[in-house]
């Protein structure tokens, strides 16, 4: 989608940081000349009207780092960014944060006093995770944007406190898809990099988008999705159709990716469905009956147009969910009640014989 502002706003903007300094005002002339003018001025404020919910987290200790992408720290080094999401502190933040398990999390609230943090529940299919810390009261928290005012091609402003110096940095781009990675998240081409991982992209009235996290419709792996550190594909998690994972994390619930336990193909041309090539032994596909060259109609009433739609499909679940599975043998057609199962280390769960899933 083409953008209305030029290049010169964009690198004004990009990597920007904040300041309450007075604003010049524009001069008199056309609306678009005061609109490039405006525009950073818009960014700014929305930007100032979530800064008291952002806090700083560091992990002390855990285990030896990997070598970090050329650019930026090993996986769960260095300060981060989290979303103060009520008043008692609980904060929302990114499962990217602790890959090294650190023993100590301390979060620096926004007037500077730091705290012990305990870290509760994980979402490993958003990468999103919920802190706790004790003695705390009236943290400001801040609106979310609602899921159906999320449209592609409209602002959005990624902020991070993890960059060093006393305020959040700044990038601006745009949302570039609103349903993306199983339709849990929606990408941005806003430039996102580690030290955002756990922070929000807000729209220009301040409120939440969602929650920054690196992801990747390729890999399940941890810390799939960093290797696209600022070049344009980024990808954030709603927060305000999520509520109810949200109390669930702050009970101390974990969620895991699902694991069905079969590779697919295209079936038909034009194509209609996916053919099932392999089932793994003592899989959830395996115990309610499939086999080779079944072909899987539909999954909850949904048909699967290809296997990486089906894989998409399949991703919108979580270990333990249940799901109604409809197949074809032959010329008879089955319907089963398929529980996924937690993802075996190394096993795929929805493979495609004839094609990977896309890149964004």
């Amino acid at each position: 989608m083409k953008r209305t502002l030029s290049v010169g706003l964009l690198l004004l903007c990009c990597c920007s940081t904040l300041s309450l300094a007075e604003e010049p005002q524009p001069p008199a002339g056309s609306d678009a000349t005061r609109g490039v003018l405006l525009a950073p001025k818009a960014f700014r404020a929305a930007a100032l009207r979530v800064e008291p919910s952002l806090v700083r987290i560091e992990g002390f200790g855990g285990v030896s780092g990997s070598v970090g992408t050329a650019g930026f720290q090993s996986p769960g080094e260095g300060p981060t960014t989290g979303l103060v999401i009520s008043p008692d502190g609980y904060i929302l933040t990114s499962t990217f944060n602790f890959i090294r398990k650190p023993p100590v999390i301390t979060v620096v609230l926004p007037e500077g006093e730091r705290k012990v943090a305990k870290l509760l529940g994980r979402d490993e299919t958003r990468r999103i995770c919920v802190l706790k810390v004790d003695g705390v009261s009236e943290l400001s928290v801040p609106t979310f944007t609602p899921r159906d005012e999320i449209r592609v091609g409209q602002w959005a402003v990624a902020l991070g406190v993890g960059f060093g110096g006393q305020e959040p940095a700044v990038s601006v781009g745009i949302i570039s898809a609103t349903h993306r990675i199983g339709a849990k998240a929606v990408q941005t081409d806003a430039n996102l990099s580690p030290a955002n991982y756990g922070g929000p992209l807000v729209d220009v009235e301040g409120r939440i988008i969602g929650l920054c996290v690196p992801l990747s419709p390729q890999s399940r792996d941890e810390a799939a999705g960093a290797e696209w550190y600022d070049s344009g594909i980024g990808f954030a998690i709603p927060l305000a159709e999520i509520e109810d994972r949200i109390t669930a994390l702050k009970e101390g619930r974990n969620f895991q990716p699902p694991f069905l336990g079969v590779q697919t193909k295209t079936f038909g041309d034009p194509a209609k469905g996916v053919k099932v090539t392999e089932v793994a032994a003592d899989s959830p596909a395996a115990k309610v009956g499939l086999k080779p060259d079944d072909v899987v109609v539909a999954l909850d009433e949904v048909e699967p147009l290809d296997p990486v739609h089906f894989a998409s499909l399949v991703g919108r679940y979580v270990a333990d969910d249940k799901a109604k599975l409809k197949y074809r043998r032959g010329d008879a057609i089955s319907t089963v009640e398929i529980q996924f199962a937690s993802l075996p280390e190394g096993a795929p769960n929805v493979k495609s014989s004839e094609q990977k899933e896309q890149s964004p």
